[in-house]
């Protein structure tokens, strides 16, 4: 028989995977192998930068169903509670969703011999607050548990105030919000009855979505789930996965999406118990659990502490990666992430901020002169053959545009009106949160909500059209029924074939300005391509030269790129890489003639290759007899070959040079800190480094100094796939 619940889950999945795939215009998934199949499992994800396109891709790629913890207040909204509850979400009474506002002003009159006596002015304290409940100042300026209400104008609360902006309100009187105390024993007692199912709960531990570069600090609400199961089901084995979520432009329409899922964290036995005897043990084994929960959702994200960092770390990625080849977005992530920890231990260090403002003077370069660093090397390909290849690439974008026209033209009301209601709600999600910074959190979910309502809408409205001019025709009444039918298929089938024809016509378009460059300014790239190459040596020397001192086994050789010289710029590259997964070798030269050409087909994104897989690619291995705190097992050791996937390969940079560094294995995540690899540094500038030249009067180094210049998000745009073919001609 039938269960109406999957039934109707599998039918939200459904139409869920169209959304995304309409929206995305690429989704990839890693380490979905990990994933128990039948073990009761709790993911854990983070960071909640999407709203409710998070839960989406949960559904997509863990292809297990799961259930959501949603906040009450949401079961209450059109279209999402529908959705909600088609999917069995659990409901969460937030406290934060009950506050009101407090009747009176609050003082606090003595600081010093009374700091948790608290008093009103024209209060009601009996009738609106009771013991646990908490009082609000305004701007989040602090709270505070009421201990017990003496009277409508005097309360004690728990703890005092020591926030100086906190204690200036209260010297002078303050309104304040009451928020009552919400038991939360139901969701729990839900929550351990489906562990107990072999189900699979989904939980965002931070709490509401925010767009911050980092993770915002967990709730400890998890914890209490699955060591409470297990206290609850002797003898249940609860796994926790990790799940991190990394977009590309999360708020846009056609981005990019990487979903990764780490290690299933295993929960020992001696922490059910701690938790069994309540008290502090109980807030013990939380604690202990809710850490290795964080250290593992942190080697699944990537956590910069500002989104300038973020941005600078890209720009160093994309100098260090190999040009020559076409890294998919998996791959980007994960090199992100280990840049981002070399970067945390040694960015005080004096040759590291040096750097730091070579890539960005370098980026600010590539935006005065409009082009992004995947083109710079698309500038040296000669006057005759740049002009031929720049009016063959004018005529494709004219025949692209006048295709794509029609339908763009057609869902003009859609795209306004969902830019501007998405635009309003994040002002007002701005509003409300105090860990927001722009409110781009929830621009895709109401940009899919609006079309979710407006497509089918202003299509019908087409097909009525066509239907009332059919009534004007002399035909018969089915034909009449019929033709506005047909009308919205091909309408929708002209929407989407615009749509493809627009990303390609938009990969041409910037494909444009290097050529522009090339044909009006040839010197400016030539000194561009320089800069460029000239960095990127820096950037490559420095990781292959300190890597060793922190992680013994890495292998500097295993990516191997032929640096160039002042003579040629990117017109030759060697790649001589011995892999070794094992005892085996992999002869990488051999293989490159077999690769395919990447051309990006109509309806089909471009090949992909897939066999350069970031454990190929970047398998920076851990060491054990470094301090690394682990999330799995103690057993899952990164220095053998282990039948679940855990290896120990080696890497080769693109100098050459020989060294033997591990980083982390991506199947066994870890995080570290500056004493577990103290060793690792980014510092091999030279002491007084020659300045890039830019032309005879100005420098690199003078462009720094530019206090507005902020970097661009630059980074992971698909490259016109033509110039993939280009690439693999000059080496040739």
């Amino acid at each position: 028989m039938i269960d109406p619940k999957k039934l109707t889950y599998d039918i939200a999945l459904w139409f869920f995977n169209i959304l995304a795939d309409l929206f995305f215009r690429e989704i990839r998934a890693r380490g979905s192998h990990r994933i128990p199949t039948d073990a009761p499992t709790i993911f854990v994800v983070g960071p909640h930068a999407n709203q409710f396109v998070d839960p989406i891709m949960v559904m997509r790629e863990c292809k297990r169903q799961v259930s959501f913890l949603i906040a009450e207040k949401s079961m209450h909204e059109r279209g999402i509670g529908f959705f909600a509850r088609m999917i069995n979400a659990i409901p969460v009474i937030r406290p934060q969703d009950l506050a009101v506002k407090g009747i009176g002003t609050l003082q606090l009159l003595d600081r010093k011999l009374e700091p948790l006596r608290i008093v009103g002015d024209g209060t009601r304290f009996l009738e609106q607050l009771e013991p646990k409940y908490q009082i609000v100042l305004p701007n989040k300026a602090g709270q505070a548990e009421v201990v017990q209400v003496l009277s409508d104008t005097e309360l004690i609360i728990k703890k005092e105030f020591k926030d100086l902006k906190a204690l200036a309100l209260l010297s002078e009187g303050t309104p304040f919000k009451c928020i009552p105390h919400v038991d939360q024993d139901a969701v729990y007692r839900c929550v351990h009855d489906q562990l107990n199912q072999n189900k699979c709960i989904t939980i965002f531990p931070e709490g509401g979505s925010h767009d911050r570069a980092e993770l915002l600090p967990l709730k400890a609400g998890v914890t209490m789930m699955a060591l409470g199961a297990m206290a609850k089901y002797p003898g249940l084995d609860v796994k926790i996965v990790p799940c991190g979520l990394n977009y590309f432009h999360a708020h846009r329409f056609r981005s990019r999406a990487v979903i990764e899922f780490g290690t299933p964290i295993s929960i020992q036995s001696d922490l059910v118990e701690k938790y069994r005897n309540g008290g502090p043990e109980k807030r013990e084994a939380c604690g202990k659990l809710l850490d290795t929960i964080y250290d593992a959702l942190k080697s699944v994200t990537v956590n910069a502490g500002s989104y300038e960092t973020l941005m600078m770390i890209q720009a160093a990625r994309r100098l260090y990666k190999p040009a020559h080849r076409k890294l998919h977005i998996s791959q980007v992530v994960d090199l992100n992430r280990r840049f981002l920890i070399g970067y945390n231990l040694f960015k005080h260090e004096p040759q590291v901020e040096e750097l730091h403002q070579r890539v960005l003077a370098y980026n600010q370069l590539l935006k005065y002169h409009g082009i992004r660093d995947h083109q710079v090397s698309k500038t040296d390909l000669g006057g005759k053959h740049t002009l031929v290849l720049l009016l063959k690439r004018c005529f494709i974008l004219t025949l692209l545009t006048l295709c794509g026209f029609p339908g763009a033209v057609l869902n003009l009301p859609v795209i306004v009106v969902a830019k501007v209601i998405s635009q309003k709600k994040a002002a007002v999600a701005l509003k409300g949160s105090s860990v927001k910074i722009a409110g781009r959190d929830v621009l895709a979910t109401w940009k899919l909500l609006v079309g979710l309502v407006l497509i089918p809408t202003l299509y019908g409205f087409y097909g009525f059209l066509v239907f009332l001019s059919m009534l004007q025709t002399s035909f018969e009444l089915k034909w009449k029924v019929v033709v506005p039918l047909v009308s919205i298929v091909i309408i929708s089938a002209m929407s989407y074939a615009s749509l493809r024809f627009g990303e390609i016509g938009m990969d041409i378009a910037r494909s444009l300005q290097p050529l522009l460059m090339a044909l009006l300014d040839p010197e400016s790239v030539q000194v561009l391509r320089q800069n460029r190459n000239k960095l990127s040596r820096d950037i490559t020397d420095v990781i292959n030269q300190y890597g060793p001192e922190a992680f013994p086994d890495f292998d500097a050789d295993y990516i191997s790129r032929t640096m160039p010289t002042a003579q040629h710029h990117l017109t030759s590259t060697s790649v001589s890489p011995t892999l070794s997964k094992s005892s085996s070798n992999f002869n990488l030269s051999a293989m490159r003639n077999r690769l395919p050409r990447l051309r990006s087909g109509f309806f089909q994104q471009a090949t992909r290759m897939e066999w350069l897989d970031d454990k190929n690619i970047f398998n920076w291995g851990g060491n054990n007899s470094k301090s690394l705190k682990g999330t799995g097992n103690s057993q899952d050791s990164l220095d053998v070959v282990h039948e679940d996937g855990y290896f120990w390969t080696r890497f080769r940079s693109r100098s050459g040079s020989e060294s033997s560094t591990p980083f982390r294995s991506r199947s066994n995540s870890f995080t570290m800190t500056s004493t577990d690899a103290a060793g690792l540094s980014m510092t091999s500038l030279s002491t007084t480094p020659a300045a890039v030249t830019t032309d005879s009067s100005t420098t690199l180094h003078d462009l720094t100094n530019k206090p507005t210049f902020k970097i661009q998000d630059m980074d992971e745009d698909e490259a016109y796939a033509d110039d993939q073919g280009l690439e693999l001609k000059k080496k040739k």
